[in-house]
């Protein structure tokens, strides 16, 4: 089968890690009888140096035309990059925000599991992780604090600054329907993160939600204000199965549950619109500290390749392959810096290419 993906690099490891997640598709494709065919979109940081503006109408076209898209990480230092001396228009990450919308992209799907493997990377106690843990954060990510309204204004002489957090009933209950059909496929359990105590938003949120659970009789759902789910997450995160929750709230839990589970260079994550479309990319940053020296992890964007394969092509044996090749990468011994043992363990530090390497050696 053939399949168009576009791929976006991005700024600072971004062309690093999604070098090795192509060459673990090829690898794939060899192995499978498949073709993929890549066509190069460029946004962010790279996209102001080259066209003046983070992401042109030209690139949203050509994201539009793929059958789904692969993309690295965008942005750079934010102290000292001239990316970040722009309107807040003009810098890498509004690309980012204007291509999901574009492509309405409203389901961020980020699983956090924690391998046998990296155990000692986690830094909880072993009485806390037990044998592990494996979640799905499903957050909405075209609404909310990040899409509302804004201003800066001066009133009485200082700076008044505003930002609207808005949601309406259908992008919750089009989140909410995603987030227990995703539910039905695991383990039955959706915890639907709010702050009902406070916000009028998060209100409608829990009815919504709590209408939409009716017609998903086996899965079993309950309701989490978010200060107390930042807080389970690390007191008991093998409670979880389907976080659900709006876009901020999402936001800054994924990176909690990322760091949970030891390295979010782990974690992959989709962006998916209504139909088999998505953006697929892994959680963490540019880090642009590390860019260039190939010592980036590179296996959330490969991880991040399997998910596309699963969702987008429904390719779920070529999916299973490369996640089976990652864990038989670990169990053999092999780690990039970020997931090295704290204990002086017996394994091989191996730089961003290698472990691309190693990866395409055990499909």
């Amino acid at each position: 089968m053939n399949f168009n993906i576009g791929v976006i690099r991005g700024d600072g490891i971004g062309p690093e890690i999604v070098t090795e997640a192509i060459k673990v598709l090829d690898g794939v494709g060899a192995k499978f009888g498949h073709t993929f065919n890549y066509t190069e979109i460029l946004m962010g940081g790279c996209s102001i140096d080259a066209c003046g503006e983070p992401l042109t109408e030209e690139a949203i076209q050509a994201a539009l035309a793929s059958d789904a898209v692969l993309m690295g990480s965008i942005g750079g230092n934010t102290s000292t990059s001239p990316w970040y001396k722009l309107p807040a228009d003009k810098r890498p990450e509004a690309g980012l925000l204007k291509l999901r919308k574009s492509l309405n992209l409203f389901a961020n799907l980020r699983p956090a599991y924690l391998y046998e493997e990296l155990k000692e990377a986690c830094p909880l106690r072993d009485d806390i992780i037990g044998d592990g843990f494996d979640m799905m954060i499903m957050r909405e990510l075209t609404g909310g604090l990040y899409f509302g309204t804004r201003s800066t204004v001066e009133e009485d002489g200082q700076l008044v600054a505003r930002d609207s957090l808005t949601y309406s009933e259908s992008e919750i209950r089009r989140i909410a329907k995603r987030g227990f059909d995703i539910a039905l496929k695991r383990r039955k359990k959706v915890t639907s993160v709010d702050k009902a105590n406070v916000l009028d938003s998060s209100r409608l949120w829990r009815k919504i939600v709590e209408e939409v659970a009716k017609d998903y009789p086996e899965v079993e759902y309950e309701h989490m204000l978010v200060d107390n789910c930042a807080m389970q997450l690390v007191k008991d995160p093998r409670q979880f199965d389907v976080i659900l929750t709006e876009n901020m709230f999402g936001d800054i839990l994924s990176d909690e549950a990322s760091m949970v589970t030891g390295s979010i260079g782990m974690l992959s994550s989709a962006s998916l619109n209504d139909t088999k479309f998505g953006l697929y990319e892994p959680s963490g940053g540019s880090a642009p500290d590390i860019a260039g020296k190939g010592i980036a992890n590179p296996i959330a964007t490969i991880l991040s390749a399997a998910m596309m394969l699963r969702y987008s092509f429904d390719l779920d044996a070529e999916a299973d392959a490369i996640e089976n090749a990652v864990k038989k990468v670990l169990k053999d011994g092999y780690r990039t810096i970020d997931i090295m043992p704290r204990d002086g363990s017996s394994v091989k530090q191996v730089g961003t290419s290698e472990m691309g390497d190693l990866i395409v050696e055990r499909l």
